[in-house]
């Protein structure tokens, strides 16, 4: 009731805004990734259920560590991820914030299809920390040509060394072709952080002038303003970045680098809590190499956060690596438990607290 009266108080335009954020990053929202995630997993297991889906599951001491290893790999991915975005602000937005940035990053990602992602509102989050709207544009952008950058890297790297291996052992019976399809998406990947490139630190100016036509179209005229103050800014930002030493670049894209590293290895230490006697240090990589082919697809998804796609594909990607691929499904489902499911979770008690911060901020008192 109290956050309802005191709407009265906002501009128009924050209003607007709250109420989009409000209805567009619902906590309820989360009901239909969980609801895709374990349909999916119940519907594979009444399909493939036997005696031995479950008889890996002994519970050790080891069995532990390497389970809280996993967690904190994920650990590992959002503290490198709030140190990439302290490095891109110049330190202008303290740990704490940082923490609630990508918390919402993270929970916007998660109930958006995969296609989609959650960069536009992450401008916005960053946006309101006090960072100006054409810099938090050009951070969202660099963060992810950072992470395009990884991927364009690592990929023929990998594949370099394990050639047909770096693919599922069965072809995946919906797509087909599927090297052909990752290839396709790779180049797609390949080309658009060609154009970050040239809009972040060779010539900004002409992606003014693409904005600036665009939004000559009739139905987009009402923003014409906006986007020529914001591209402004993206040249002024531009010009900071392309300034930046190689110092300040390698420790952006180490964060990076580490951020990915923590989110692949949690199905590494995932295989460690229970088939550490079975896998050699040719399969750790080889896992590594699988889920870089593997995030192609979930790339996208159309589901939000890749939810049933994600469990669905991993018996594909991964089965042919476990001792028995009958323990598939239910390992797909503790991989998302540790990597995906706690998003949404943080992100339904972390955004109403950000959103009183930064809307009702001496409103309240």
């Amino acid at each position: 009731m109290g956050i309802s009266l005191h709407l009265q108080y906002m501009n128009a335009e924050d209003r607007e805004k709250y109420i989009k954020l409000k209805k567009n990053l619902s906590p309820v929202k989360m009901v239909l990734p969980i609801l895709l995630g374990l349909g999916m997993v119940f519907w594979l297991m009444s399909r493939e259920i036997s005696p031995e889906t479950f008889s890996f599951f002994k519970w050790t001491t080891a069995t532990v560590f390497w389970i809280l290893l996993a967690f904190l790999m994920m650990v590992v991915r959002d503290v490198a991820y709030m140190w990439r975005l302290r490095i891109l602000t110049s330190d202008k937005i303290t740990w704490r914030n940082a923490f609630q940035v990508i918390m919402l990053w993270e929970f916007s990602s998660a109930i958006s299809p995969s296609v989609v992602g959650g960069t536009g509102p992450a401008i916005y989050f960053i946006y309101k920390e006090g960072i100006n709207l054409g810099k938090s544009t050009a951070v969202v952008l660099a963060a992810t040509f950072l992470d395009e950058l990884f991927y364009i890297i690592m990929v023929p790297l990998l594949i370099l060394i394990f050639r047909e291996l770096a693919f599922p052992a069965e072809k995946i019976s919906f797509l087909g072709n599927l090297i052909m399809y990752f290839w396709i998406g790779y180049s797609v990947i390949f080309f658009y952080t060609l154009i970050l490139i040239y809009a972040l630190f060779i010539n900004p100016q002409t992606i003014k002038k693409f904005l600036s036509r665009v939004f000559l179209l009739p139905f987009l005229k009402r923003w014409r303003l906006k986007v020529r103050k914001l591209s402004n800014q993206l040249i002024i930002t531009s010009e900071e970045f392309k300034g930046k030493g190689t110092k300040f670049w390698l420790k952006a894209f180490g964060a990076t680098f580490l951020s990915w590293t923590g989110r692949f290895w949690v199905i590494n230490f995932l295989f460690m809590a229970f088939f550490f006697n079975h896998l050699g240090i040719f399969d750790h990589f080889l896992i590594y190499a699988r889920q870089l082919t593997m995030w192609i697809l979930l790339l996208i998804s159309p589901t939000p956060g890749g939810s049933g796609v994600a469990e669905f594909i991993f018996k594909d990607f991964l089965g042919d690596i476990i001792p028995n691929i009958e323990w598939a499904i239910p390992l797909a489902l503790m991989w998302r438990l540790i990597s995906y499911y706690p998003y949404l979770i943080i992100g339904a008690f972390v955004l109403p607290r950000w959103l009183r911060k930064i809307f009702f901020k001496g409103k309240l008192k």
